[in-house]
């Protein structure tokens, strides 16, 4: 790669001449390097995990959180250089304080998404400063809302039985991802970071477009997939890190939150006992 770029690789705000920003490339090498993420929508809310790898038997268990809150309904879990990972939430805890105390109401999912978005790419077009090295993955839950009529197909005001105009509405479970160069989009499940490619094949199998998985499912499920995702003879040991947010009638009625510890505890014993199973059959057909 780098006999490749040289010449090209000395600053973001230069293109290659077959059209390569190598400073956003190198940025995605050093999330691969990272701890894997995933974000799973299910029908009544979104669950966030991570592969907290553990570098050191002197790192206090629990802490250094990769997952973190930006708004009530809001989380955020992010792979690759922790002190980027923190300047992007303190970021985006910003522009939902902004939006606060401009409209009087929490940020949408999709609006944070978007602004994030933009402050990131942002970053790969000046010469002065560096591309993000982490891709972050947004979740939340947001409120049933009537969307501002834009000139947009299938949005703004209806009008309803007995003449009554009613505008469309918008609410519910949403997840993004936002990668080092600005680009993000809307996912049903998202996975990023050095185990990626097993766990968005797990995620597939899951067919979480149809809506079926509930929460708490979709919590056992995402504790599976990080085991899965992790290689035991190449990975240090890593620690399971989870959150969630459920609608108002959900366990966290609308809030960002911890998984419960018997929860958590409960999906990482279902995940090990998985684990043996399929190392098990791996056996059989050996033999």
């Amino acid at each position: 790669m780098t006999s490749i770029g040289t010449g090209y690789d000395l600053s973001n705000s230069v293109f290659s001449p077959d059209g390569r920003n190598f400073q956003v490339e190198y940025a995605v090498k050093a999330v691969e390097n990272g701890g894997t993420a995933i974000g799973i929508r299910c029908k009544d809310g979104v669950v966030l995990a991570l592969e907290k790898l553990i570098t050191s038997k002197l790192l206090k268990p629990g802490a250094n959180k990769r997952i973190s809150t930006i708004d009530r309904n809001i989380g955020v879990v992010s792979s690759g250089l922790l002190p980027d990972g923190r300047h992007f939430v303190s970021r985006a805890r910003d522009e939902a304080a902004d939006w606060r105390r401009s409209y009087k109401a929490p940020i949408p999912t999709s609006a944070l998404a978007n602004r994030m978005g933009s402050y990131v790419q942002a970053y790969t077009l000046y010469s002065s400063v560096r591309p993000f090295g982490v891709t972050a993955i947004v979740g939340g839950w947001d409120l049933e809302a009537e969307v501002p009529v834009d000139g947009q197909v299938g949005s703004g005001p209806s009008v309803g039985s007995g003449g009554k105009v009613e505008g469309l509405k918008h609410g519910g479970p949403f997840l993004y991802m936002i990668e080092p160069s600005g680009l993000y989009w809307g996912y049903y499940g998202a996975a990023t970071g050095k185990g990626r490619q097993s766990a968005k094949s797990e995620l597939e199998k899951l067919d979480l477009a149809a809506g079926n998985l509930t929460l708490e499912e979709g919590v056992k499920e995402a504790a599976r997939i990080i085991y899965v995702a992790h290689e035991d003879s190449k990975d240090k040991d890593f620690e399971l890190e989870m959150t969630w947010v459920s609608s108002l009638a959900g366990p966290t009625k609308g809030r960002h939150e911890e998984v419960p510890k018997e929860l958590r505890e409960e999906a990482e014993r279902l995940a090990k006992k998985a684990l043996e199973g399929d190392d098990d059959e791996e056996e059989k057909m050996e033999e």
